[in-house]
């Protein structure tokens, strides 16, 4: 029982370890993506902030963007 037991875990490591490269190879290809619009002349922090902006639900994006202009308003800033 327990050969069995160490290669399910060595089995469960190798496949995390291998989903880690996997994981380094798209932030790299993230990263190479970023670099290609800084060049063309994009704003990556504003990117950045689209692509968070996306993945929230609507509901969600709308309750932020009310609080952020009411603390906006709340310093003079808007």
């Amino acid at each position: 029982m327990a050969e069995a037991t160490d290669d399910r875990l060595r089995l469960l490591i190798e496949r995390i370890e291998r989903l880690e490269e996997e994981k380094k190879g798209i932030a790299d290809d993230i990263r190479d993506v970023y670099a290609e619009a800084k060049a063309v002349g994009y704003d990556t922090k504003i990117m950045r902030q689209i692509v968070r902006l996306r993945k929230m639900k609507p509901d969600d994006r709308s309750e932020q963007e009310t609080l952020l202009d009411t603390y906006k308003a709340a310093l003079g800033m808007g």
